[in-house]
């Protein structure tokens, strides 16, 4: 029963880090640049709603 649920976990947590660094990859590009800054993430954390505080 407990394998179902860490397989369930592991396939959500992929699937959030995927839309995350797809998001952070188009903030990149858009910015014309090569290298994915911690802005980058932050904005795209903060367009799925979930804003990181103490980054600055």
């Amino acid at each position: 029963m407990s394998a179902l649920i860490y397989e369930e976990t592991r396939a959500v947590l992929n699937v959030f880090v995927q839309n995350l660094v797809q998001d952070a990859i188009v903030y990149t590009e858009y910015r014309d640049c090569k290298t994915v800054s911690k802005m980058d993430v932050l904005y795209a954390l903060k367009r799925q709603d979930r804003t990181l505080y103490g980054f600055s």
